[in-house]
């Protein structure tokens, strides 16, 4: 016969009579067990050994077992599961940005301090990785569209493209050294152009220009040849 010992719960050890009871029980820790796979609590494993390794030193010696143990486990997850949702770009320089900047973990979920990151980031990545996201933002535009995807900037929603702007999936590169960037710069309103000015800052871009003319003309030519 069985006793009550045989029917606990391995995650919180808590013990009970049946065994049916056991299997419909959900405690905290095997909640978190049971989530373990998916990709917000991923990242926040990721930020909770980036973490510790840089207040730290110490993210050698953590580990899963630690972080769904830790009282943190749940703010980290939280940023986690933000990173997913609002399709933060390179969420590990995202979280290097953070930890750099001394940002309490309370606020690392506040779309002012990502878009802040956002605006700084899209001027300092390679001109590879941001062509990249607009090639890959104009595949989908052709998708739903039908249209050709190198046309997603001369004849896509004006409005649309703009909060692509502002997520990084379109970006100065593009805009600036391409004829139809060009044209969706020109027929924006005021009120569209106060949206994107910080990530197309003409100022910040002429001289990021100036610094590297190979990576200007590279973008050029490869715009040109994709039909942008």
């Amino acid at each position: 016969m069985a006793t009550t010992s045989d029917f606990t719960c391995r995650y919180c050890e808590r013990s009970f009579s049946r065994e049916t009871t056991l299997s419909v029980h959900v405690c905290e820790q095997k909640k978190r067990w049971q989530e373990s796979s998916e990709r917000g609590v991923q990242l926040g494993l990721q930020g909770y050994l980036k973490f510790y390794e840089y207040t730290q030193g110490s993210a050698k010696l953590k580990g899963w077992d630690d972080f769904v143990t830790s009282p943190y486990y749940r703010a980290f997850v939280k940023w986690g599961r933000y990173c997913v949702s609002v399709r933060v770009i390179q969420p590990e320089r995202f979280l290097e940005w953070l930890l750099k900047g001394n940002r309490k973990i309370d606020n690392w979920c506040s779309d002012k301090l990502y878009t802040e990151y956002l605006v700084s980031h899209v001027q300092k990545e390679t001109v590879n990785d941001s062509l990249a996201r607009a090639i890959e933002y104009s595949i989908d535009w052709s998708e739903r569209t039908g249209s050709p995807s190198h046309d997603c900037l001369r004849y896509g929603s004006a409005n649309a493209t703009c909060y692509a702007v502002t997520t990084g999936r379109i970006s100065a590169w593009v805009i600036y050294n391409s004829e139809s960037g060009q044209k969706f710069l020109s027929e924006l309103n005021a009120e569209q152009v106060a949206m994107i000015w910080p990530y197309i800052d003409s100022d910040v871009w002429q001289k990021k220009f100036a610094d590297y003319p190979a990576d200007q003309e590279y973008a050029k030519e490869i715009l040109t040849q994709a039909g942008w």
